[in-house]
């Protein structure tokens, strides 16, 4: 009997954005400059005033879906993108972000394939938008382990692709999170279960500093108070001092690029 060929695994890629046109174009293109061709590029326009909108439009041939109207905010977005995701694998890139080389997709998929895993997580570079090409901060994912979300630690979540099985059990984004409704729903996915996941040592996604999430000391402290919550929420016993406590080793990330 003729062995049956497996089926290729699809990747979803989700694209939440808004008034985004000075960065939209560079992370659409790193998605068309994938090698990886069973790809679902899906993004998620809150309703943008500026330019973005002509720049969809000139990217609807590589698009799979568009949808263009006001939302709650970014966790919203990105379930309404969640919701009209139908690959075998599904991650988000957001507008200011960029694959760090055209074989990323391939590789994490072939590597899903391979192993069966259940979540393949890489690192991400940050960069100043005046200087793209250097490197200022480097966030090494390696860090990440299920018992480490009582201090707050999570995969970089734009180099984070997880199975659809798994987004469908975790379900939605909560979206009275400002911050770090990300984390939140991390959480979910790798607590009380067994997740199978592997970290690659590479820089799979560039990402422009200045994003909410970077936005400077009241962030900060906003992220951390949702931190705190989402862990209390979810049952991790933490607080606080716990939760701060990664910090010296985050200055590390500063220049150990």
């Amino acid at each position: 009997m003729t062995p049956v060929a497996q089926k290729p695994l699809t990747i979803s890629v989700i694209t939440v954005c808004f008034n985004s046109a000075q960065t939209l174009e560079t992370a659409l293109q790193s998605v068309v400059g994938q090698t990886w061709p069973h790809i679902e590029h899906i993004v998620i326009d809150g309703g943008s005033k500026d330019g973005t909108p002509e720049i969809l439009e000139r990217f609807r041939p590589h698009l799979a879906q568009i949808v263009s109207e006001r939302d709650k905010g970014i966790y919203d977005a990105m379930n309404k993108g969640l919701a009209r995701a139908s690959g075998d694998v599904i991650c988000f890139l957001n507008a200011d972000d960029q694959y760090a080389s055209p074989e990323v997709l391939s590789d994490v998929v072939q590597l899903m394939g391979q192993s069966s895993l259940d979540a393949v997580m890489g690192d991400v570079s940050f960069f100043h938008a005046e200087n793209p090409n250097k490197i200022v901060r480097r966030y090494r994912s390696d860090r990440f382990h299920p018992d480490h979300l009582a201090y707050g630690w999570m995969p970089a979540h734009p180099a984070l692709f997880l199975r659809r099985s798994v987004t469908e059990r975790v379900g939605k984004f909560k979206d009275d999170y400002k911050i770090a409704g990300d984390f939140e729903f991390i959480v979910r996915a790798f607590t009380g279960t067994n997740l199978s996941y592997r970290h690659v040592p590479e820089v799979m996604v560039k990402m422009q500093t200045g994003g909410v999430s970077t936005a400077g000391l009241r962030a900060k402290i906003q992220l951390n108070k949702e931190v705190l919550r989402a862990c209390r929420e979810n049952g991790i016993r933490t607080n606080m001092l716990k939760i701060l406590s990664k910090y010296p080793a985050k200055l590390l990330e500063l220049v150990m690029k």
